[in-house]
C-alpha cells in the first residue's frame, strides 16, 4: 500500500474518532434540540457494535420529544440538589468534587496550552468537557504534541469514563440517554483496544529490530 493511501486511512480514522468525541461532548453538555435530533435520526451506521449503538441512537432520536429530553437530562445530571448521576472525573476517582484529580487535570491542560472558557461554569473534569478536549486533540485543532490525545485519554478518561457510561446505561431516569451511554461505552472500548494493539505492534517492531541486530556479524572477535 502506498504511503499516501496509508495516510488517507489514518486521517479517516482520526476524523471518525474526533467526530465521535464531539458527538458525546454535545450530548453530555445538554439536551439535544430539534435540529440535532433531526441529524441524529439520520446517523450513518455500519455492521459493528458501535454501528448498532448508532442505529439505536438514531431510532431514539427519531421519536424523541425535546421537552421530555430536557426533563430527562435535568433528572440525570442536575436534579434538585443533585442529579441521579455525577458526571465528573473527581467524583468517580476520589468520591468528591474538586479533588486533587481535578488539579492534576488542570495542570496537564495548562501544559498543553489549554484552559476552560470563561463562559463555561462546569469544572474541567465534566464528561462533556473532557470529550470536547479529546475531539480537539484528535483532530489537531489544538496545537499540541503528537500523542497528546492518548496521554489525556489514559490519564484522565480511561480510569473512570467507562464506569460513568455503565451507570448511565442503567440509570432509572435514562431513556434516550441509555442509547447515548451505549455509544459511549462501545467507543471507549474501541479506544482502549486500539491503544493496547498499538503497544503490541510497537513491542513486536522493537523485538524484530533486536533480532536483526543479533543476526549481524560481530565487528570485533575475542582476542586470542
Amino acid at each position: 500500500m502506498r504511503s499516501d493511501q496509508s495516510a488517507a486511512i489514518v486521517d479517516e480514522i482520526e476524523r471518525a474518532r474526533a467526530q465521535e468525541y464531539a458527538l458525546l461532548a454535545v450530548l453530555l453538555a445538554g439536551p439535544p434540540d430539534a435540529d440535532l435530533l433531526g441529524r441524529l435520526a439520520n446517523l450513518k451506521t455500519e455492521a459493528s457494535l458501535l454501528g448498532a449503538a448508532h442505529a439505536a441512537l438514531a431510532r431514539a432520536a427519531a421519536t424523541a420529544d425535546c421537552e421530555r429530553l430536557s426533563r430527562e437530562y435535568f433528572d440525570l445530571f442536575i436534579g434538585v440538589g443533585r442529579g441521579e448521576l455525577v458526571p465528573y472525573g473527581s467524583y468517580y476517582l476520589a468520591g468528591s468534587l474538586h479533588a486533587s484529580t481535578l488539579a492534576r487535570l488542570r495542570a496537564d491542560l495548562a501544559t498543553l496550552g489549554l484552559s476552560r472558557a470563561e463562559r463555561c461554569r462546569e469544572p474541567e473534569d465534566h464528561a462533556a468537557l473532557l470529550c470536547e478536549v479529546m475531539a480537539g486533540l484528535v483532530d489537531r485543532r489544538f496545537d499540541t504534541p503528537s500523542g497528546a490525545d492518548r496521554s489525556m485519554f489514559e490519564k484522565h478518561l480511561a480510569p473512570w469514563i467507562g464506569r460513568f457510561f455503565a451507570d448511565l446505561q442503567t440509570a432509572k431516569n435514562a431513556n434516550f440517554y441509555r442509547c447515548v451511554a451505549v455509544v459511549g461505552r462501545e467507543f471507549v472500548a474501541i479506544e482502549n483496544e486500539a491503544f493496547r494493539l498499538a503497544d503490541e505492534d510497537n513491542a513486536s517492531s522493537t523485538e524484530q529490530r533486536n533480532d536483526k541486530r543479533n543476526e549481524q556479524p560481530a565487528a570485533f572477535g575475542a582476542a586470542t
